[in-house]
C-alpha cells in the first residue's frame, strides 16, 4: 500500500441558473488545471451537474491524457443533517428551518452518496509502484464533508466548512497513520478578481 493523495476543488463560478459557467468560472478552472499539470493524476472525478463536468472538462484540457469519471458520488448533496439533540434549542431551529425543504428520501440519498464518496475517494489501493493523486471537483458541501472526516470530527461539523469556486484541498492517506489535510481553500492559482467567488462574504479575510 502507498500513500493517497487527495485533490478537491469546488467546480467554477457559476451562471446565475447554475447551468454552465461564467467567463470568469472558465477562467478559474483554466488556472486551476494550469496549477495542477504535472501532478500524475489517475483520474479526475467530477460530479453530474453541468458546471461541475465543464470545469473537470476545463481542467482536463490543462493535463493531457488524464481520463474524466463522472461520479455521483461528487455530486450536489447534503451529507448529513443533525439530530435535534446534537445542539442547544436556538440552534436546532435554526438547522432545522435550513434544511427544511430536504426530503426524507433526499436525505437518505445523501448519506448514501457520503458514504460512498469516502469509501471511493479516501481509502488506500494496492497500488505497488508509487503514491495514488486523484481530483475531484466537486461542490462545496462533499469537500466540507471529507475534510471533516479527515479530520475524525463529528458528523455534524461539515457545516462550517466553506469552499471558493476553484480553490484546492488536498488530503493525504497513509497506512497506518491519520488522515493529513495538507492545503485546504488554498486560492494562489487565482489572481485577486477570481478569488473569494462563491464564499459567504462575511467569512472573507481581508488579505
Amino acid at each position: 500500500m502507498h500513500d493517497r493523495y487527495l485533490y478537491l476543488a469546488r467546480h467554477g463560478e457559476a451562471t446565475p441558473d447554475e447551468g454552465g459557467l461564467t467567463e470568469a468560472g472558465r477562467r478559474q478552472a483554466e488556472l486551476l488545471g494550469r496549477r495542477l499539470h504535472g501532478i500524475p493524476l489517475a483520474a479526475v472525478h467530477h460530479g453530474p451537474l453541468p458546471r461541475a463536468v465543464q470545469t473537470a472538462r476545463l481542467v482536463g484540457e490543462q493535463l493531457g491524457e488524464v481520463p474524466l469519471c463522472e461520479s455521483e458520488a461528487a455530486g450536489d448533496y447534503v451529507p448529513y443533517i443533525p439530530e435535534s439533540d446534537e445542539f442547544p434549542a436556538e440552534i436546532a431551529d435554526a438547522l432545522a428551518a435550513r434544511f427544511a425543504s430536504v426530503s426524507a428520501e433526499e436525505r437518505a440519498h445523501g448519506a448514501e452518496l457520503a458514504r460512498r464518496a469516502v469509501r471511493d475517494f479516501t481509502e488506500l489501493v494496492d497500488q505497488e509502484d508509487a503514491p495514488r493523486h486523484d481530483l475531484v471537483v466537486t461542490h462545496a458541501f462533499l469537500i466540507a464533508w471529507l475534510v471533516r472526516a479527515a479530520m475524525d470530527a463529528p458528523a455534524w461539523r461539515w457545516m462550517g466548512l466553506n469552499h471558493a469556486n476553484a480553490a484546492l484541498t488536498v488530503i493525504r492517506y497513509a497506512p497506518a497513520r491519520p488522515a493529513t489535510v495538507l492545503v485546504y481553500n488554498d486560492m494562489s492559482h487565482l489572481p485577486d478578481d477570481l478569488r473569494w467567488t462563491g464564499f459567504p462574504s462575511q467569512l472573507r479575510t481581508p488579505c
